[in-house]
């Protein structure tokens, strides 16, 4: 169980985000994935961080559970499981109301944006993006 501050982001559903079946196609899970992880990184942590580092993704396992579709009010939470060096892992979780439509683990590297190359952060850093009993673990 993690003490890692959830972060709550809203999905708006484009016509562009439907596919041929009438639901959102997997793709379009990715992508708000992507904006929800980045969204949090730019509400938590501090202005000069957010203008030193970059993040990219390395790898996403996406399990889809249930369809969304075009009017669906929808919210991905995100989790900021561990940070390893320059890599952070992440769980999201999308929903519609109470019900899971799909579970994301997500890894992410970040990266110095002057250098374009992995970069750590720094503890304090870090600490903005957990509870306080799980800051005193770190």
């Amino acid at each position: 169980m993690t003490h890692s501050i959830p972060h709550r982001f809203p999905i708006g559903i484009a016509p562009s985000d439907i596919d041929f079946m009438g639901h959102v196609n997997n793709a379009s899970y990715l992508k708000w994935v992507q904006a929800a992880v980045i969204d949090h990184w730019r509400a938590l942590a501090p202005a000069e961080a957010i203008r030193q580092h970059l993040w990219v993704a390395i790898k996403h396992e996406i399990t889809y559970r249930r369809p969304a579709f075009l009017e669906d009010d929808v919210i991905a939470t995100v989790v900021l499981e561990k940070v390893q060096g320059a890599r952070a892992f992440y769980e999201t979780v999308i929903r519609r109301g109470e019900e899971v439509l799909a579970e994301v683990k997500s890894s992410w590297c970040c990266l110095d944006a002057a250098t374009m190359r992995p970069a750590r952060l720094a503890s304090d850093v870090i600490k903005r993006f957990f509870s306080a009993s799980e800051v005193s673990q770190l």
